[in-house]
């Protein structure tokens, strides 16, 4: 099966602004790319869907990066792969799409600080943003469902 709304953009023409929007957002240079793209693996991975997974897996190989650091993502904590930066920043990705534990605030202010440990406040702000993008793409693609990329 196919997208449930083959092509989304003629119905709504504004997505294709918006995501350019988002797009020069997240890659102005201060969150190296191979971060934002394992965020966006590991969001996808979260959330459950084929396509985002597919994606940005497909991205990273073509980035050049290993198939042990793109298999890694879904147990990041203990895989060998990864540098201190992107750790917290998919640690912030875990806190930010699973469900927190019932009375605890889902970015308490230990995670935001071992986070901004790693970040400048430019790096930081964009590093929200790529979060932020990871959401509205996560619900397109679970609402929408989309042919997975080919691998």
């Amino acid at each position: 099966m196919g997208a449930r709304i083959p092509d989304a953009n003629t119905h709504l023409p504004e997505i294709q602004e918006l995501a350019g929007t988002m797009v020069r957002a997240v890659g102005n240079g201060s969150v190296p790319t191979a971060t934002t793209s394992l965020v966006y693996l590991r969001a996808g991975q979260i959330v459950g869907s084929t396509y985002q997974v597919m994606r940005h897996s497909a991205d990273l190989r073509a980035a050049g990066e290993s198939e042990a650091r793109i298999a890694a993502v879904a147990t990041w904590r203990d895989a060998p792969y990864f540098t201190d930066a992107e750790r917290a920043a998919l640690a912030l990705t875990d806190a930010v799409f699973q469900p927190g534990a019932r009375g605890r605030e889902r970015v308490p202010d230990d995670l935001y600080l071992e986070v901004a440990g790693h970040f400048d406040d430019k790096a930081m702000a964009t590093l929200m943003m790529v979060l932020a993008s990871a959401g509205f793409w996560m619900n397109i693609a679970l609402i929408n469902r989309p042919a997975p990329v080919p691998a």
